[in-house]
């Protein structure tokens, strides 16, 4: 997280002075660096510099333009960013899945987590990775030495060790950061259960010690939950430096300890002038407050120092949470903030915790936040960010913000997807924030920080969990002061097919805000591929036939008239169709569920190249198909983990029927020797790295002998590479612990049940995937479908679609819809079934209110109009005098008799 400054080099006398005219020159044209002026936001350009990484987690930065990424699943790769080039370095062994007590496996929030760079990086090689141990249950911190491209094993130093559970989901943490004196900042999650409540989770009945986070972030003898500060040495151990939590010798309590009371600490920063800690962190989904306490609120938080920040007792501006007996389902007063004291029978650290505790710094729900309206509504997940302070950077960093950032703290959500710049008096208190491009959208941003060049670096995850993503990407938002670079939009009408077939290029809402480069800009194409393919095309929009199967990048480079450019990038896949996957609901409404027993279901799977389901080319076994409740604010990841599950068994399922298929069997059994190797010895003799898959490929595909016996194993020529490489990561399969979540039938009835503990007011989601076969040695495409079924309320807070509206937070929660034309709106709305639609209306005599007509339409044609309500008055705010409003409305596929009530709220 921490970057790396460059050092300024002297050169010779005569070039110092050309370079100073040049900075003369430029500065003559460029606006000045007065802090009290707001820079423009077409100043800031993003450049996307690499996409479609496997799950990447954090980032850090080393000398030379390169940028360090970690993916979860272990892969660490170097992205250097004068040639484009991501080059994987080295994959280390993580565990990535949870075995709950009763051996059900399921893709597990853990991987390789965390890295970091040295700050003296260029002397000694050294980065720290922070990761879930491959057999043990813990996870681990640990020196390497990365020399150019090649990252040491034989170097490993292991500094740390969180001893950890592996039975349920989640909370990791990983974040790491550097301060001037060497010493490390590491966050912990709390490793603890999520109640179905959304609230803090204080179970202490025997056998659920992992429900108990009392053990952990409340525990002072324990690492979860905690953000940790300790000072890494040269011979690969660590010290503990002063002014953390607890002295050195302390009874029941870990020095290492900094901070403590944190449920996900995610991504840390330090302020380089104050030495103040700040992060993100992730907080539970309750979406109301209950009888349990308060609804759950994300936080972003601020350390002057050592402390305790509150959980499991306290959330938010120090809300309590109640005391709960769930051995009795008792009820007790709320914790004492003034007094907060852990008597939990899993508790082996101090009673008496240390106070005062802290409260959040920004904290906000699902809802609009009364405190913090700015930061809006809908899933939320606090990242973090970095905090600018120009004196961080070289003098000749291009791109470092201006004097208006100044001491102000960058923060993003993963899941909103906006940039707040937060702004701190001289204390370091919170005095307000402003949207960071608020045109811009960063949705999934898991790590982000400033590099050596002065540009702020925002690594997404990208759109699903536990899989890499296409729109996975590395962009670096750029400032600047004088000219700017053309911002570049490239798009195709046809990314995916069977050859030949020809895709139409555009580059609409590419841009340049410089007026000088209007109407002047240079559009080049670049098609390329692995087999040699090499076209440039130029124009604004332009075409292309692909003829030969292949993997192909498409790069748009748009250039203005100073000789800046920027550039965009698609994939394209020759070769294979994307299957199509359907979902057929038996003509039921597609967006709500009414509270039906059961529901109907038929999945159908057609694939250019595999078949269908209808001809039992594909087979069930090979089709992911979950059904989950979800209540309001659940948490994706761990429905993400279920579907994962299913989806990688449906994978490897293909590897199996492909074996199954072939004549394998007549040499190689499952678990015992036949002529050959049981299949499961093979992959007990063989780690599952790259070079292990390509070898046992080409012995498949090419024959071999002299390992197992005398035998020869036969060749099979007629095998693609990708058909080989699935049967091979079939039998890798065998040695490793899988999902056991299991996939539902292509067709069926639907039980939809609401879990005791919940309130019904979430939804189902149904959903099928299927990863196709590739053709020959294309990559495999995949598809989905999906019906998701929500509660019938419509929020209007949630609204997508609004103009003339205004939400009050004080004293209560008011949704206002002022002046002529307002409206809101809700999109993709399936009126299937709907007979009856009630609107709750109030009128509010304190401001003067006197009414209006209300219409319901659906979209914005006249001719759908469903009702209107004419002149609706506060007088008239009665059921009685409004019926005779009531409408019929016919759809052109559909009929919907529209009975609409309105109660005074």
């Amino acid at each position: 997280m921490s970057h790396l400054v460059s050092k300024i080099y002297k050169g010779q006398i005569f070039m110092v002075f050309l370079l100073c005219l040049g900075l003369i020159s430029c500065k003559e044209t460029e606006p000045a660096d007065d802090p009290t002026i707001k820079p423009e936001e077409n100043r800031f350009t993003k450049v996307v510099l690499t996409e479609g990484m496997d799950e990447p987690m954090e980032m850090t930065f080393l000398p030379g333009k390169r940028v360090l990424i970690v993916e979860r699943k272990g892969g660490v790769k170097i992205l250097d960013e004068n040639t484009g080039e991501m080059t994987l370095v080295a994959t280390i062994p993580v565990n990535t899945k949870y075995t709950n007590k009763e051996g059900a496996v399921r893709e597990a929030e853990e991987g390789l987590m965390g890295v970091i760079a040295h700050p003296d990086f260029e002397k000694n090689h050294w980065i720290y990775l922070y990761y879930a141990d491959p057999v043990d249950t813990q996870h681990v911190l640990a020196r390497y030495e990365l020399d150019g491209n090649t990252l040491k094993e034989e170097t490993k130093k292991v500094l740390l060790v969180v001893p950890t559970q592996r039975e349920e989901c989640c909370h990791t943490g990983g974040g790491m950061v550097f301060d001037q004196e060497g010493n490390l900042y590491l966050t912990v999650g709390n490793n603890t259960v999520n109640p179905r409540t959304g609230s803090s989770n204080l179970d202490e009945r025997p056998g659920h010690e992992n429900s108990d986070d009392q053990r952990a972030p409340g525990n002072t003898n324990d690492l979860r939950g905690k953000i940790l500060r300790i000072h890494p040495e040269d011979d690969g151990t660590y010290t503990i430096p002063e002014g953390n939590l607890f002295p050195v010798g302390t009874e029941k309590t870990r020095p290492e300890i900094y901070t403590m009371g944190h449920r996900n600490p995610w991504r840390p920063t330090l302020d380089s002038e104050t030495g103040y800690l700040y992060w993100g962190e992730v907080g539970p989904d309750a979406s109301v407050d209950s009888i349990w306490g308060p609804k759950g609120y994300d936080e972003f938080n601020q350390a002057k120092g050592p402390g305790f920040f509150g959980w499991p007792y306290f959330i938010a501006n120090n809300r309590p949470y109640n005391r709960h007996d769930l051995a009795t389902d008792t009820y007790g007063a709320p914790f004492d903030v003034n007094n907060p004291v852990n008597e939990s029978v899993n508790n082996t650290g101090l009673r008496e915790l240390p106070t005062p505790v802290v409260p959040a710094f920004i904290y906000y729900p699902y809802g609009v936040s009364e405190e913090f309206p700015m930061l809006g509504s809908s899933g939320r997940s606090a990242t973090g960010g970095p905090v600018f302070r120009k004196n961080d950077f070289s003098k000749n960093a291009p791109f470092v913000f201006p004097a208006y950032y100044e001491g102000k703290w960058l923060i993003v959500d993963f899941m909103r997807g906006w940039i707040m710049a937060v702004t701190m008096d001289e204390n370091g208190d919170y005095q307000s924030m402003e949207r960071f491009l608020p045109s811009d959208n960063f949705s999934s941003a898991i790590d982000m920080d400033f590099g050596p060049d002065g540009a702020l670096y925002v690594l997404e995850y990208g759109s699903a969990w536990f899989r890499g993503n296409s729109n996975s990407k590395l962009v670096k938002i750029e400032y600047n002061a004088g000219n700017r670079k053309p911002n570049v939009s490239a798009s195709a009408d046809v990314l995916a097919g069977a050859v030949p077939f020809t895709s139409n290029f555009s580059s609409e809402g590419t841009s340049d805000y410089d007026d000088y480069d209007q109407g002047k800009l240079d559009y080049s194409w670049s098609i390329s591929s692995d087999s040699g393919t090499k076209e440039v095309l130029q124009g604004e929009n332009t075409s292309y036939t692909f003829e030969t199967p292949g993997v192909y990048k498409v790069q748009l480079t748009v250039t203005d008239t100073k000789g800046e450019s920027n550039v965009a990038n698609l994939e394209l896949i020759a070769g294979n169709d994307r299957p199509a996957v359907s979902i057929d609901f038996n003509g039921k409404n597609r967006t709500f569920y009414f509270g039906e027993n059961t529901l109907d279901y038929q999945v159908s799977v057609s694939d250019k190249e595999d078949g269908s389901t209808s001809d039992g080319s594909i087979k069930s076994e090979e089709v992911a198909i979950t059904f989950d409740y979800l209540p309001v604010g659940f948490d994706p990841i761990e429905m993400a983990s279920n579907q994962s599950g299913a989806e990688s068994m449906a994978v490897l399922n293909i590897g199996r029927n492909l074996i199954e298929a072939s004549d394998c069997k007549s040499c190689h059994q499952y678990d015992t020797t036949s002529i050959g190797p049981s299949y499961t010895a093979v992959a007990l003799k063989y780690p599952n790295t790259p070079a292990n898959v390509d070898m046992l490929v080409s012995k498949i595909i090419n024959g071999g002998s002299g390992v197992w016996g005398d035998h020869a194993m036969s060749a099979h020529p007629q095998l693609s590479e990708a058909d080989a490489k699935r049967m091979v990561e079939y039998i890798f399969s065998l040695n490793e612990v899988n999902s056991t979540v299991t996939s539902l039938p292509l067709e069926g009835k639907l039980k939809p049940e609401i879990p005791a503990d919940e309130d019904g007011q979430g939804g189902f989601l149904l959903r099928a995937f299927y990863t196709d076969k590739g053709a020959g040695n294309i990559t495999s495409l995949t598809g989905e479908d999906y019906v998701a079924l929500r509660n019938p309320f419509l929020d209007p807070q949630l609204s997508e679609m609004r103009k003339g509206v205004q939400l009050l937070t004080t004293p209560s929660i008011n949704f206002f819809m002022v002046g002529d034309q307002s409206y809101l709106g809700f999109k993709d709305i399936d009126l299937t079934e709907v007979k009856e639609i009630v609107l709750y209306l109030g009128i509010s005599s304190r401001n003067g209110a006197k009414g209006a007509s209300v219409e319901v339409r659906v979209d914005s044609l006249p001719e759908r109009l469903l009702v209107k309500l004419k002149k609706l008055r506060k007088h008239q705010m009665e059921v009685s005098d409004l019926q005779q409003e009531y409408h019929v409305w016919n759809g052109e596929d559909k009929i919907l008799r529209n009975l609409l009530r309105n109660y005074l709220r």
